[in-house]
């Protein structure tokens, strides 16, 4: 999916969480500044938080709890190990009845269950970004 900049990104996003339901783990890959953020501000948006959605990269973890489901937000990116992020409560908030958005998923795919929707986002060349859904690492 071709997505023309981050507003794109965002409606586009919003569109997909129609679709989610309690359980879903969204695992979003991509480098710096590729626009997993903005994905993830549509996620939310889409589910109903009126929350301002920034990247968790510092707190690890941000809940957003206003919407039709919960959305529990990870950032992978400063985490070292599986056990810094079983530490942090991973596996707690798999077992809640909400939504699992995770940012740098593919450091750890391991930890990431079964039915996990992948997604990579990837800056183009004209300013837009390109989506792609994909197997867990280590698949296929």
């Amino acid at each position: 999916m071709h997505l023309e900049g981050p507003e794109d990104t965002r409606r586009w996003a919003k569109e997909q969480a129609r679709d989610l339901v309690a359980g879903d783990v969204v695992a979003l890959c991509g480098d710096l500044g590729a626009g997993k953020t903005c994905l993830s501000q549509g996620l939310v948006a889409g589910l109903g938080s009126e929350a301002a959605v920034t990247s968790p990269t510092f707190t690890l973890v941000q809940e957003y709890r206003d919407g039709r489901l919960p959305v529990f937000h990870f950032d992978f990116y400063r985490l070292e190990s599986e056990a810094e992020v079983l530490g942090i409560g991973w596996d707690d908030y798999l077992d809640e009845a909400g939504v699992v958005l995770v940012e740098w998923a593919d450091r750890f795919p391991a930890l990431l269950p079964k039915g996990t929707q992948w997604w990579r986002i990837t800056p183009t060349a004209d300013g837009g970004r390109e989506v792609v859904t994909m197997e867990a690492p280590g698949e296929s």
